[in-house]
């Protein structure tokens, strides 16, 4: 049961991630998500074989260790107009990737002061407490794996969109072998980072894992 309310969390949390690329895309000008009609907190729309599905049980049949991600939200760099909020030109394309993680900050930090407050006072139901708990933990989870700059996650575009352009050949090179490398990192060195994923959490609710 909790493997199921697990992957359900997970599949609300990337799309609020992928919608979140939609939005900041479309106030920086862009209407490329919004035509193709992933503006939507529908799975449906957003579900993608490998991460949302694949990748999910390959980790918790191999350790318990659950991370996914939903097909990426399209959008064209060329119709970002940043300087419009007045930032520079080329920040469009970071702030578009770094919406996404930013949500799943922001859903961690909200249901950890629920987590909180409601056990401050003496209201936390266990079920919920348990279901609460699977959201921030699995926000964190994301918030930080999709800051790692390895293609095609969010953490590379933010880089490259910030480096000089002569960069952008290493880019391309370094894309074709993104899926392997998260691969990798899933499944052999993530422990590196499960110590941060602890701390955030028991800072966010005040629990431990």
């Amino acid at each position: 049961m909790d493997f199921l309310f697990i992957i359900i969390i997970l599949i609300m949390s990337v799309v609020v991630h992928e919608v979140s690329h939609g939005y900041a895309a479309l106030a920086l000008g862009d209407s490329t998500a919004k035509y193709e009609g992933r503006l939507t907190l529908n799975p449906l729309s957003h579900l993608d074989p490998m991460g949302s599905v694949v990748v999910p049980l390959l980790g918790y049949f191999a350790g318990g260790f659950i991370i996914g991600w939903a097909k990426p939200v399209p959008f064209n760099p060329y119709n970002l107009r940043p300087e419009k909020w007045g930032m520079p030109v080329r920040a469009g394309e970071a702030i578009v990737a770094i919406a996404g993680p930013l949500s799943n900050v922001s859903l961690a930090i909200i249901f950890g002061l629920i987590i909180r407050l409601m056990s401050g006072y003496g209201l936390m139901n266990p079920a919920f407490l348990s279901l609460a708990s699977f959201v921030v933990m699995i926000n964190i989870t994301l918030a930080i794996f999709n800051l790692i700059p390895i293609p095609p996650l969010d953490g590379s575009k933010i880089l490259f969109a910030l480096l000089p352009y002569k960069w952008q050949g290493v880019r391309e090179s370094f894309e074709k072998f993104g899926l392997i490398f998260i691969i990798i990192f899933i499944f052999f060195l993530w422990q590196v980072m499960s110590p941060l994923v602890s701390f955030l959490f028991t800072l966010l609710t005040g629990f431990p894992i």
